[in-house]
């Protein structure tokens, strides 16, 4: 007999990189604009600073988001403190810092906010970024929903998981591989986390039959997002907060 489907006790609709369409993306401002738009919901990125510190990062350098030049990786947390990542998006959001992980945690918290904490590793730091992104949220405490980290690395999430063994995980693939199953296992996952475009009510199915939840990202069209929903999946990541809103489920 299969394992039982869990409940997914997660918000539904997840406001991408924060609310990252209407502010600039992976900021304390756009975590506070998704909440204001009403979500429960937000996912964001994590890197690791040259010196260890997990910050709030999509890209792997800091020119398309910053003022500033360079590897993230290869840049102290004094210095990217410094730098301003809202002016590129607009003036309002001039001199917007580069976040440390344990702000965003603490503004997620202090909010009601629950977050899908996509772990970035640069090469040769995977178990650098699961322990210490792990480390950060252990730290701050459970609410009534913990955080969930997710990845593209197997790395990183088995790290994760030996730091912190109680918060949940998900695996992000693109489309789900013929052993999603043993993955899922081996890092004892909640959910996979798959682009849309590669998901049908089939594979939702089997993967619901094998105690798993699903994360459709990144999901912008609201006649997809209405699909995905009838074929069961448990959450949805958009851009589209007006299309898509919180109610939308």
């Amino acid at each position: 007999m299969s394992p039982p489907r869990p409940l997914w006790p997660y918000p539904r609709v997840i406001a991408h990189r924060g609310a990252g369409a209407l502010a600039p993306e992976n900021t304390l401002a756009a975590l506070r604009l998704g909440r204001n738009r009403g979500f429960r919901g937000v996912e964001f990125d994590v890197r690791l600073s040259g010196d260890g510190v997990p910050v709030l990062m999509h890209d792997e350098t800091l020119e398309r988001t910053t003022d500033g030049r360079g590897r993230v990786a290869d840049t102290a947390y004094e210095v990217l403190q410094r730098l301003d990542a809202g002016g590129w998006f607009g003036n309002e959001f001039l001199g917007e810092p580069v976040p440390a992980l344990a702000a965003a945690i603490a503004l997620c918290q202090q909010s009601g906010l629950w977050a899908n904490i996509e772990l970035k590793p640069c090469p040769g730091r995977e178990v650098e970024i699961g322990r210490a992104v792990a480390r950060v949220v252990q730290l701050a405490g459970a609410g009534p929903q913990p955080h969930l980290l997710s990845s593209f690395s197997i790395e990183a999430l088995e790290a994760a998981k030996q730091e912190a063994p109680r918060l949940p995980r998900g695996l992000l693939v693109e489309a789900p591989p013929g052993d999603w199953k043993a993955r899922l296992d081996q890092l004892e996952c909640v959910s996979l986390h798959a682009d849309w475009r590669h998901l049908d009510r089939e594979r939702v199915r089997q993967i619901h039959s094998a105690g798993f939840a699903v994360l459709a990202y990144t999901v912008n069209d609201s006649e997809a997002a209405l699909q995905l929903l009838g074929w069961g999946v448990d959450a949805l990541v958009t851009d589209q907060l007006d299309a898509i809103g919180p109610d939308f489920a």
